[in-house]
């Protein structure tokens, strides 16, 4: 009763605005909700820092084989850590849309002039407050295990960027697919099948040059890979500006694309209730 006394509200509020008012209304109505769930928020900040411990220890050994391109293993991991966090964690945004398509919430929203897009990127942004907590986080923890960078504030600054691309990009793509299965294990099932292999087909753990050459050949086309380049180009201490730039480019290309598309998935909602 209390969350659909707040859409209402929100509803009512969102009436005269246009887009960037209906998103302020509905990113604070996620928030509240977001952050009323302390042990979600603990979980969802120790769970990075679980990775990055357990996947540092499990493979510091790669560097000694040859042509890996950093003596430091945390430093490599780091990067690719926060972007695997943005990567995890965002594929499970589209449960909070099913809940809310479960409680009736979504067709009251969807029935009222609050913009479609509002509803999109209210969610997202709140969102992606969690992101740049984790990378801050993972960022810590990297350093007080040795991880140096010379990147300075840019490079810290850009790789926050990048992991909130991350972040929005496959947000976006779950909260898609919860809108047309309308299902949460359908949803959970999608989720890891697209998550694991851009996980694995990437440099976030392991150098791609030594890995089989069809992995290197995938991971050209991964928007995760994208993000871990452009992050590890920002952080180092000559920054090889051109590629970051290109592969953030990119990155940001299909965040564009895909959130838009995403959006769109609301009209294919209502037809099929």
């Amino acid at each position: 009763m209390a969350t659909m006394t707040a859409v209402t509200t929100t509803t009512s509020a969102a009436r005269p605005g246009g887009l960037l008012a209906h998103t302020i209304l509905v990113t604070g109505r996620w928030l509240r909700a977001q952050y009323r769930s302390p042990a979600l928020i603990a979980f969802t900040l120790v769970q990075p820092a679980i990775w990055l411990l357990l996947f540092g220890q499990l493979f510091k050994g790669v560097v000694n084989l040859p042509g890996f391109s950093n003596p430091s293993y945390i430093a490599f991991l780091t990067p690719g850590i926060v972007m695997m966090t943005a990567l995890m964690t965002s594929g499970w945004n589209g449960t909070t849309f099913i809940a809310d398509m479960e409680r009736g919430v979504m067709d009251r929203m969807l029935a009222s002039p609050v913009r479609r897009g509002a509803l999109m990127a209210g969610q997202l942004i709140s969102n992606a407050t969690t992101t740049v907590l984790q990378t801050i986080l993972v960022f810590a923890i990297g350093m007080a295990a040795g991880a140096r960078y010379d990147g300075g504030a840019t490079g810290y600054l850009v790789t926050i960027v990048v992991s909130v691309l991350v972040g929005t990009a496959f947000g976006s793509l779950s909260n898609a697919v919860a809108l047309l299965t309308r299902q949460q294990e359908a949803l959970i099932a999608i989720s890891q099948f697209i998550s694991l292999p851009l996980t694995f087909m990437s440099s976030i753990m392991m150098d791609p040059k030594l890995a089989p050459h069809w992995v290197e050949v995938a991971a050209r086309f991964n928007p995760v890979d994208w993000a871990a380049i452009t992050a590890r180009e920002a952080l180092s201490a000559t920054p090889d500006w051109s590629s970051a730039t290109r592969h953030g480019a990119y990155l940001l290309a299909f965040t564009l694309l895909v959130a838009y598309l995403s959006t769109r998935a609301f009209h294919t909602y209502q037809r099929s209730v």
